[in-house]
């Protein structure tokens, strides 16, 4: 079984304290930092671009881990991997040539991710597996924190985990959106390993005790 990984979402920092908040969070047994970039396009809200990304990696040792909702974000792959990406996700809806993005992020020396919205069917990223480091469930409509966890997204992680197993393949496998101690426990179950979460941790008056209670409920 793979580690489990927390991965706190920035977009529940606040940004006038973000280093403290995120340092809380990685003292709390945090791996990775999760940055969601949203054009206003492909989802419909606006978050933030590539110097954030770069000012927020240089400010922690977390893995960098961005998530680009965004429309046809090949074009944009090496400005993330020169603003400190470690990982990029893009979303098969987003992509004209999801292959040609995959391995263009690939080349670029950094991990390859990819996602689905949750009314998309999984089987539109199988094609895409076999190039692919991580796999991002969302457990939300993308493009707004705060929402309620889908439950009912979790076969999506159970397809994923069994395929892998079946396949030979070696991608880790992503929850994002209303992860919380309450159904942490239920991703890893399912087959995540990595645990994207908001408000339940960044969100809280105490992030580090946040981040622990959360790693604590998912390991069981």
């Amino acid at each position: 079984m793979k580690k489990i990984k927390l991965s706190p979402s920035a977009l529940a920092c606040d940004f006038s304290n973000a280093g403290v908040q995120i340092k809380a969070a990685t003292d709390g047994g945090a791996e990775y930092l999760h940055l969601d970039v949203m054009d206003g396009i492909f989802v419909p809200n606006i978050s933030f671009g590539q110097p954030v990304v770069k000012s927020l990696s240089k400010c922690c040792d977390l893995v960098s881990d961005v998530h680009l909702m965004i429309t046809e974000p090949i074009r944009y792959i090496d400005d993330f991997v020169k603003a400190g990406a470690d990982i990029i996700t893009v979303h098969v809806e987003a992509c004209e040539d999801v292959r040609a993005t995959l391995e263009k992020i690939r080349e670029c020396g950094v991990k390859a991710g990819i996602s689905l919205k949750p009314k998309t069917d999984v089987s539109e990223i199988v094609p895409y597996l076999d190039i692919c480091d991580l796999v991002l469930v969302m457990s939300v409509e993308p493009g707004f924190g705060g929402q309620r966890f889908m439950a009912d997204m979790m076969p999506k992680c159970e397809f994923l985990r069994d395929y892998a197993k079946q396949n030979g393949l070696d991608y880790e496998i992503s929850v994002d959106g209303g992860v919380s101690a309450e159904n942490a426990r239920l991703c890893v179950e399912s087959g995540a390993n990595v645990l994207v979460a908001g408000s339940s941790v960044l969100g809280k008056e105490n992030i580090k005790e946040a981040a622990e209670k959360l790693l604590i409920a998912a390991r069981g």
